[in-house]
């Protein structure tokens, strides 16, 4: 291959890179596209298919170890809090009986939600349970215990 035919490639490279990375927004591959950028100059400079190799690469690779970590945490990548959180340690009442090993429903601020007991434990209708955890969509609830008697 010639040097041209190689400088294509690292641009196309570049590109595709780049678009993943604008499709996934979650720092994926952005590090492959300056690793493509080094190999681009290393073969503008007319160095040989091997050093443009290895200027890929080492660059995708250091940056991929020293600034992911640290962009993570800038950015929040992976981060997302919503307002779910803020339903742990809320009280609500069962509407549909918590059997054990078996999932029932809780009224919580209004809406129903898919709940279940620690250690499958099960409550009644009408039982005062707290929120505990939330495992994707389902409350983990415990019967709620009034500590301020």
């Amino acid at each position: 291959m010639n040097g041209e035919t190689l400088s294509i490639i690292w641009a196309v490279l570049i590109v595709f890179f780049t678009v993943v990375e604008a499709f996934t927004l979650g720092l994926t591959s952005i590090w492959f596209a300056l690793g493509s950028l080094a190999a681009l100059i290393a073969s503008a400079l007319g160095l040989g298919l091997a050093i443009q190799f290895v200027a890929f690469f080492v660059v995708a690779l250091v940056l991929l170890v020293y600034t992911r970590p640290m962009a993570r945490k800038v950015f929040k990548i992976g981060q997302n809090k919503t307002n779910v959180d803020a339903l742990i340690g809320k009280t609500g009442f069962v509407t549909k009986a918590i059997l054990p090993k078996e999932v029932g429903q809780v009224k919580l601020n209004g809406q129903i939600w898919t709940a279940k007991g620690p250690e499958h434990e099960g409550y009644d209708v009408d039982t005062e349970v707290e929120v505990m955890a939330i495992e994707g969509v389902k409350l983990i609830v415990k019967k709620f215990e009034d500590t301020k008697k």
